[in-house]
C-alpha cells in the first residue's frame, strides 16, 4: 500500500468514525426531557381584536393574556368585569392592554362625548374634497380654519385665518372611517367634527354659516398660532409682492418677508370744466 492509498484510507475513517460520533450526539440530545422554566405572570385584560373609538366594551371585545409579573402594565385589569359597559377614549389595536386612562367613566356612555376633555367643546363642519384637503384631514390631525367673507364696511372681500391648531376628533362616519381603513385610501368625508374651545367653536360657527370655509392641514410638532392680518381683493390683485430676504442667523439661513412697498400718492385732484359755445364752435375750459 502506497502512501496515498493509506492517505484516503485514514480520511475515509476519520469521516465515517466523525459522522457516527456526531450523530450518537444528536440522538442523545434529541432524548434529553424538555424542562420549560416557568415565568411568574398575572392575568391583563387586552383588546381581542381592534376597537375604534367611542365603542362600549363588551365581553367579546377583550381576553385575558398572562402578563409577565415583573413588567406589569400601569393602570390595567385583571377582570374582564371591571371594564364592560365602559366607553373607549381612544382607538385599541388588538392585544393592546385596556388601561384606566384609555376608557370613560364607569356611568359616562359611550360615542363621542366622553371622548371630550373638560372645558372644550366639539364642532362639526361641513366639508367636501378640497375643503377637507382631498380626504388627509384624519382623526388626530391639526389643521386652520381659514374663512372668506364679504366685508360690508370696506365693500370687498377678505380671507383670513379666525382659528388654529385645532385638533380634529373625527372625519366622516364609522364607515368611512373603516372603509378608507381597509382599502388604505383617504377620507373622502362630508362632515368634520373639531375639538375646540367655546371661543373658537363661536368663531367656527359664525365663519361656516356666513362665509365659505377652507381648512389648512399643519404639522403636529407646530403649535405656533397662525397670526396674519388676512388678505383682501385689493392686496390679492395688487403689485407683486418684492422677492424674499435671505439672512443668516447663527450660521443657519433664514427666509423673511420683504419690507412692504411704500403705499401709491393719492391721485391728483379732479380739474373741473366748463363748455364754452362760439358760435358754431364748442371748447371745454378747465375753471383756474
Amino acid at each position: 500500500m502506497n502512501r496515498r492509498t493509506r492517505t484516503i484510507s485514514v480520511m475515509t475513517l476519520a469521516v465515517v468514525m466523525a459522522s457516527v460520533a456526531s450523530l450518537a450526539v444528536y440522538t442523545a440530545v434529541r432524548r434529553i426531557p424538555e424542562r420549560q422554566v416557568e415565568v411568574a405572570h398575572v392575568y391583563t385584560v387586552v383588546a381581542a381584536r381592534p376597537i375604534p373609538l367611542g365603542t362600549m366594551l363588551t365581553k367579546d371585545h377583550v381576553t385575558l393574556i398572562a402578563w409577565p409579573l415583573r413588567n406589569p402594565v400601569s393602570g390595567s385589569f385583571k377582570a374582564i368585569e371591571d371594564v364592560v359597559n365602559r366607553g373607549v377614549i381612544v382607538p385599541l389595536a388588538e392585544n393592546e392592554p385596556v388601561t384606566e386612562s384609555k376608557l370613560a367613566p364607569l356611568g359616562a356612555g359611550a360615542g363621542l362625548a366622553p371622548t371630550i376633555p373638560a372645558g372644550m367643546r366639539a364642532v362639526s363642519v361641513k366639508v367636501n374634497e378640497v375643503v377637507g384637503v382631498a380626504g388627509f384631514v384624519v382623526p388626530g390631525s391639526r389643521v386652520d380654519l381659514v374663512v372668506t367673507v364679504d366685508d360690508p364696511q370696506s365693500k370687498t372681500t377678505i380671507s383670513r385665518a379666525v382659528v388654529s391648531n385645532i385638533e380634529v376628533l373625527t372625519s366622516g362616519t364609522r364607515f368611512d372611517q373603516d372603509k378608507a381603513r381597509t382599502d388604505g385610501k383617504p377620507i373622502q368625508a362630508s362632515v368634520i367634527t373639531l375639538l375646540a374651545t367655546p371661543q373658537d367653536a363661536e368663531k367656527i360657527t359664525l365663519a361656516s354659516t356666513e362665509g365659505r370655509i377652507m381648512l389648512t392641514l399643519r404639522n403636529p410638532l407646530d403649535v405656533k398660532p397662525t397670526e396674519t392680518q388676512g388678505v383682501r381683493m385689493a392686496g390679492l390683485l395688487g403689485a407683486p409682492a418684492p422677492p424674499p430676504v435671505e439672512t443668516r442667523v447663527q450660521g443657519r439661513r433664514v427666509v423673511v418677508a420683504a419690507p412692504p412697498p411704500p403705499p401709491s400718492p393719492p391721485p391728483p385732484p379732479k380739474i373741473y370744466t366748463v363748455e364754452a359755445i362760439r358760435a358754431a364752435k364748442r371748447t371745454e375750459e378747465p375753471i383756474r
